[in-house]
C-alpha cells in the first residue's frame, strides 16, 4: 500500500507521496511514488502513484520514451494538462491489456491510479485522478485535492483545513500531519516522504524535498502534533450529563 497527496491551491500545487512498498510482511522496500517532468519556462509536470508497482512503473516508463523518442504528441510537447491527463490514462490502459490478465492469473491485483498535476505554459494549474481504466477526473474548487492509497487515516485533516485559499505553507505543515496519522495507523505507509512545491505561474519547481523517517522537522510535527491534540481534548467542555447531579 502507499499514500499520496496532491493539493491544487490558489497559491500553486502541493504533492506528497511515500517510498514504502511491501509484498508482505517480511518483504518491505523503500520505492520513490514520485515521477517529475520538467522544462524551466514551459512545463512542470508532477505524477504520484499508487497500486501494482509493476503496472504504474511500466507505465510511466512507456511515457517517458515516447516522451523522448516517440514522433506523436508526448508530456514534452502536450498543449494542456488535459492532455497529459490523457496520455496517462492511455499508457495505463494500453499495460493493462498486455498484462493484466497474466497478473490476475497469478492472484495479483492489476489496478493503479495516478495523481496528475502541473502547470504548462499558457494555462493555470490543474490536477487530476486517473484510474485503472484509464479515465480521470479533474480537481475544482469543492474538490482541491486527491488522495490515493492508503487515504482514510489522512483524510479528516484534509477534509478539516484545506480549501482553495490556504496558503502553502499552511497546506504543507496539513499534509505532512496527513502523513504522520496514516503513518501512525498502517504499517503500510511509510518514510522517506517525497515533498515538492511549485508556485502558480513559476514554471519551475519551488521545492522538492525527502524527509527521512528521522528529520527533525518531521519529528517535530509529530510532537508537536500529539500535545496539541491532548491539550485540545483536555479543553473541551464536559456536557451537564458527565457531571455528577448534572
Amino acid at each position: 500500500m502507499t499514500y499520496c497527496i496532491g493539493l491544487n491551491l490558489d497559491e500553486g500545487l502541493l504533492f506528497a507521496s511515500d517510498s514504502r512498498t511491501n509484498a508482505g510482511v517480511d518483504d518491505v522496500r523503500r520505492f520513490g511514488k514520485m515521477r517529475v517532468f520538467a522544462v524551466d519556462g514551459d512545463r512542470v509536470i508532477v505524477t504520484l502513484s499508487a497500486g501494482n508497482l509493476s503496472l504504474t512503473q511500466n507505465t510511466l516508463n512507456l511515457l517517458e520514451y515516447r516522451a523522448n523518442h516517440g514522433d506523436g504528441v508526448g508530456l514534452y510537447s502536450a498543449q494542456s494538462m488535459f492532455e497529459v491527463a490523457t496520455l496517462v490514462g492511455d499508457a495505463m490502459r494500453e499495460i493493462r491489456k498486455r498484462d493484466a490478465a497474466y497478473l490476475r492469473d497469478s492472484g495479483i491485483d492489476a489496478s493503479g491510479t495516478f495523481i496528475v498535476g502541473g502547470q504548462i505554459k499558457g494555462e493555470t494549474p490543474r490536477l487530476f485522478m486517473v484510474y485503472s481504466e484509464g479515465n480521470f477526473i479533474e480537481s475544482n474548487p469543492d474538490t482541491p485535492y486527491f488522495q490515493s492509497g492508503e487515504i482514510k487515516f489522512g483524510k479528516p485533516i484534509l477534509d478539516r483545513m484545506v480549501t482553495p485559499q490556504t496558503s502553502l505553507d499552511a497546506a504543507t505543515k496539513c499534509a505532512l500531519v496527513s502523513f504522520d496519522s496514516t503513518m501512525r495507523s498502517n504499517l503500510s505507509v511509510g518514510p522517506p516522504i517525497d515533498l515538492l512545491r511549485y508556485r502558480r505561474d513559476a514554471l519551475s519547481i519551488d521545492l522538492k524535498m525527502r524527509l527521512e523517517d528521522d528529520d527533525p522537522y518531521l519529528n517535530q510535527v509529530r510532537s508537536h502534533w500529539n500535545d496539541s491534540l491532548r491539550s485540545a481534548l483536555e479543553s473541551l467542555p464536559t456536557p451537564a450529563w458527565m457531571t455528577p447531579g448534572g
